[in-house]
């Protein structure tokens, strides 16, 4: 039909497609329970961009290698421990989340699929092999991140906040044996002392019955001995990812 519009998205130029690396970065919490203390495992880079700053471990994926590998990776060379929870958290990509990203076109983009892990802190042992600063801070104390790590670290939080409630994640780090003592001050130091009394922690955890009594105490200090417990997987599978379950 003369003098018929050209539809507009004729008239748009077809954007090329981005060439995407991918990244992973670990957010790797530990409960220090003698000090009641929640850390996350922080390095210090060791090339630009942010050369000298504190980031999550992490690094890029490389061919032929899962993202799920990588994460194990990473972890396998910045910290040894027998005792740990691993999952996927989320995909961070935000535009200009890294500096390597040419700002006029982003033809490059740089991904960070991020996981976050529970492990033991009587257990882990730190590698200083090939880095320049590795430690643990108390989450309070986490400074500037480079990248986006500090929103990584938050979001984890949060997973892992959601996790305790639900799941029986505290138990991948936790004796094969332990109080519920034990397992209160985990769980305080993670949620906070407000989440619940003591009294009605332990009430509620041995109604439910996956905690299996082993007949053995333990002594320390000066209070009564305390009877040490086993978590029982087959006992909990009616409550999976069923909210609230230890609140």
């Amino acid at each position: 039909m003369a003098g018929r519009t050209p539809r507009k998205s004729h008239l748009l130029t077809k954007q090329p497609l981005a060439d995407f690396k991918v990244g992973v970065d670990n957010v790797i919490f530990s409960v220090d329970t003698a000090q009641n203390r929640l850390l996350v495992l922080l390095v210090m880079r060791q090339q630009e961009p942010f050369l000298g700053q504190w980031c999550l471990p992490g690094t890029l994926v490389r061919q032929g290698e899962a993202l799920e590998s990588a994460a194990y990776r990473i972890l396998s060379e910045k910290i040894r421990v027998q005792n740990l929870y691993l999952e996927q958290l989320y995909t961070f990509g935000g535009l200009g989340r890294d500096p390597r990203e040419a700002p006029d076109s982003y033809d490059v983009r740089y991904l960070s699929v991020s996981y976050f892990a529970l492990v033991s802190f009587a257990e882990a042992e730190l590698i200083a092999d090939g880095v320049s600063g590795i430690a643990w801070y108390p989450l309070q104390q986490v400074p500037q991140l480079a990248f986006d790590h500090n929103q990584i670290l938050e979001y984890g939080y949060r997973r892992l906040r959601n996790k305790l409630e639900y799941s029986p994640v505290a138990f991948d780090v936790l004796p094969e044996v332990f109080t519920l003592s034990d397992l209160y001050q985990l769980y305080t130091t993670v949620l906070g002392e407000g989440f619940s009394d003591y009294s009605n922690f332990r009430s509620r955890l041995l109604k439910l019955g996956f905690l299996s009594d082993t007949g053995v105490k333990v002594s320390r200090g000066a209070g009564r001995p305390a009877s040490l417990y086993r978590f029982d997987a087959e006992a909990f599978a009616p409550f999976k990812d069923r909210p609230l379950v230890f609140i």
